[in-house]
């Protein structure tokens, strides 16, 4: 029952029925937090797609509190390198950046693409996403130099993948 209404969440946030999806979305993550406990992976992932609800909504504070937890809870049950830890790192530093905390996203994403490097390779699909988030986030910051090249680097990289 809670697996059909996060995905009826899910449904409703990706026709920008946001609202609705937040509601669901509250509320399956409370009963799993009561279910499941705080730590289960079920719950973290209802964390992390109320907070991207929020996001979506502009709630940024809402959704930077409840991505800083589920970044912490996932570093310590899953550990630094996982790729769902590295993956609430990224949403992490989408929502800073949202927030104007340039530098802290920035932080993030130099972390992120890090490990993405040594983890899955330099021509990674996730690899390359990284390269091109940082990339943005210098750009904001008005380092185009550095922006460029990473950009020049991620085209080149996707052009050779096909």
């Amino acid at each position: 029952m809670l697996t059909l209404m996060a995905n009826l969440a899910v449904t409703y946030s990706d026709q920008g029925r946001t609202d609705e999806a937040a509601v669901l979305q509250e509320e399956v993550l409370q009963k799993r937090r009561r279910i499941l406990g705080e730590e289960h992976p079920n719950t973290l992932t209802s964390m992390a797609n109320l907070a991207n609800t929020y996001q979506e909504q502009g709630r940024t504070g809402e959704a930077a509190a409840l991505e800083e937890e589920v970044l912490q809870k996932r570093r310590w049950i899953l550990g630094e390198e996982h790729l769902d830890t590295l993956t609430s790192l990224a949403n992490l530093a989408i929502t800073y950046s949202d927030q104007g905390r340039i530098g802290e996203a920035m932080g993030l994403e130099e972390e992120v693409l890090q490990k993405h490097r040594r983890i899955l390779g330099e021509e990674h699909p996730n690899t390359l996403t990284s390269m091109a988030n940082l990339a943005v986030t210098y750009r904001d910051q008005g380092r185009t130099g550095e922006a460029v090249a990473l950009e020049e680097e991620v085209l080149q990289k996707r052009k050779q993948l096909g």
